[in-house]
């Protein structure tokens, strides 16, 4: 049943602090753990836009570097042992001349050093994901853990959280992206069909914390000129608020960072690995979640931000 529209984010939050509270006895009861040796916390590495090609600079992205920079992400992660990585979307690019295997090489070589983390890894279609390349061919070429390759959107589970990964690169009519035939970038969906997994996915999981990852923006956002944001994000979000149980969205896209509470929910936007030289301009973080908030520890140009539940 559907919270009413009326509903404050105060109510909001005090169902995601008791969804909490619950969340942990269960699995204390469950395991055989007492509350004081049960793992109540979810650590987990943050990166976006890599945009991954042999290509010369544009502007402020330089492609040819983010192979380096993804190495180094992986690296700190590593030794930092989170949970699990997560990739934002447009994992990589394509070159001037836009061919299939060219753009495939790019997608392996960017591939192989995300790979590299000793643990659980995930992947957000971006729309650059699929430009000379279809989606089919995109996620064949990755590796989302325990996900079948034919799902470009999915959920997973790290106690007491679910995480849910969703994709936008679809038309209003539920057709997959694919740029090399006439699609305005700008027209991003999440098509009904995704919304019905999506709310039977909630509703499954109503009473564990929810996280929610995806490449475009659910919330409004212009840049100059682009809608960069998801058409129908309003349906969306009246969606978390019903459920009530979604603490954050973590979104790329954008190249910028943007932190934004929307009825008691966090949306949070990551800067673009791929844009200015060299790995001191690297960015990418660290999020560590509890029941006392949110803690992003930036790395390079990433800021940190503490954020409340």
């Amino acid at each position: 049943m559907k919270a009413p529209n009326h509903l404050s984010s105060q109510w909001v939050i005090s169902r995601r602090k008791f969804i909490w509270q619950s969340s942990l006895t269960t699995l204390a009861m469950t395991s055989g753990f007492s509350l004081t040796t049960t793992k109540n916390n979810l650590r987990f590495g943050l990166t976006a836009d890599s945009h991954y090609a042999k290509r010369p600079q544009r502007g402020t992205r330089f492609y040819n570097e983010s192979h380096l920079k993804m190495r180094e992400f992986v690296q700190i992660m590593n030794q930092k042992k989170v949970d699990f990585i997560m990739h934002l979307g447009d994992m990589k690019d394509q070159d001037e001349n836009e061919k299939e295997q060219d753009t495939l090489n790019y997608l392996n070589i960017i591939e192989s050093e995300f790979s590299n983390f000793n643990g659980p890894k995930y992947h957000c279609v971006g729309n650059h994901d699929v430009d000379s390349i279809t989606k089919s061919q995109f996620l064949n070429g990755i590796e989302n853990t325990n996900i079948p390759k034919t799902n470009s959107y999915y959920s997973f589970d790290f106690n007491p959280f679910h995480c849910i990964v969703l994709d936008a690169n679809y038309t209003e009519d539920g057709m997959d992206h694919f740029y090399k035939n006439p699609i305005d970038f700008q027209n991003t969906n999440i098509p009904e069909k995704e919304i019905n997994w999506l709310e039977k996915d909630l509703l499954e999981n109503k009473n564990k914390m929810v996280l929610v990852f995806c490449h475009h923006p659910l919330f409004e956002y212009f840049k100059k000129k682009y809608r960069l944001h998801i058409n129908n994000y309003k349906e969306i979000q009246e969606l978390f608020l019903s459920h009530g149980n979604v603490t954050a969205v973590f979104q790329g896209h954008v190249h910028e960072e943007r932190f934004q509470r929307i009825q008691g929910t966090h949306y949070i936007t990551q800067l673009g690995m791929v844009d200015y030289s060299g790995l001191n301009n690297n960015c990418f973080a660290l999020v560590e979640i509890d029941q006392q908030g949110i803690e992003i520890f930036g790395y390079k140009r990433s800021s940190d931000q503490s954020l409340a539940i």
